[in-house]
C-alpha cells in the first residue's frame, strides 16, 4: 500500500475513532445510518453463514462427517476442551454441542477425558478415527481455500478475516459489558 493510501486509512480511522467518542451528539440520520450497517452486517454473515454451513456439508460428506461434526471436531484438533469450552469458542449454545459431542463419541469420534480442571466437565478429543476423517476433508478444503484466494486475492482476504475477527471482537466487548445480551443462563457451564 502506497503513502497516499496510508494516510486516507489514517484520516477514515481518526473519523471512525472521533465518532464513537461524539456518539452521544449522532443525530437521528446518523443514528438510522448505524442501525442500517448493523442490518445489513446481519444480513451478509447470515448469508455467509448459510453458504459456509452448504459448502462445509459438501466438503465434509466424503469424509463420513456433517458439517456440525466437523465443527465441533476441528475445536478440539489442537486440544482437548470441554463442551462448554467448545460452546463458547463456537458461539452456539452448549446442549447443541452436547449433542454432536455424544454422536461423535458413539460414533468413535471422538472422546471423553477427565479434566484435572474440573471433574464433571471432561474434555472432548478426537479418536484416530476422527482425525482420519478430518484429514480426508483435507484435500477439498485446500482447493476451495485456493479458489477463493484467487477470486478474492490474498490481500483482500487476508484483510476479510481480519475484518470478521474485529467485528466479533467488538461484539465480544459489548457482551462483557452488558450492552448486549450474553448467553442464556442455561448456556453457562
Amino acid at each position: 500500500m502506497d503513502s497516499a493510501n496510508d494516510s486516507g486509512m489514517d484520516s477514515r480511522m481518526d473519523s471512525r475513532t472521533d465518532s464513537r467518542a461524539d456518539s452521544r451528539t449522532d443525530s437521528p440520520a446518523d443514528s438510522r445510518t448505524q442501525q442500517d450497517l448493523l442490518s445489513s452486517t446481519a444480513l451478509g454473515v447470515f448469508r455467509l453463514n448459510g453458504q459456509f454451513l452448504a459448502i462445509s456439508e459438501e466438503l465434509a460428506k466424503p469424509a463420513g462427517l456433517t458439517a456440525a461434526w466437523w465443527q465441533v471436531l476441528g475445536a478440539v484438533l489442537r486440544e482437548p476442551l470441554p463442551v462448554a469450552g467448545i460452546a463458547r469458542s463456537m458461539g452456539i449454545t452448549r446442549q447443541s454441542v452436547q449433542r454432536i459431542a455424544d454422536l461423535l463419541v458413539a460414533k468413535g469420534l471422538a472422546e471423553y477425558a477427565p479434566n484435572p480442571a474440573h471433574r464433571r466437565a471432561k474434555l472432548l478429543r478426537p479418536t484416530q478415527q476422527g482425525l482420519d476423517a478430518v484429514d480426508r476433508i483435507g484435500p477439498g478444503h485446500a482447493a476451495l481455500a485456493a479458489r477463493l484466494a484467487a477470486e478474492l486475492g490474498d490481500a483482500a482476504f487476508a484483510e476479510t478475516v481480519h475484518a470478521l475477527e474485529r467485528l466479533a471482537a467488538a461484539l465480544d466487548a459489548l457482551e462483557a459489558a452488558a450492552v448486549i445480551p450474553g448467553p442464556a443462563a442455561s448456556d453457562a457451564p
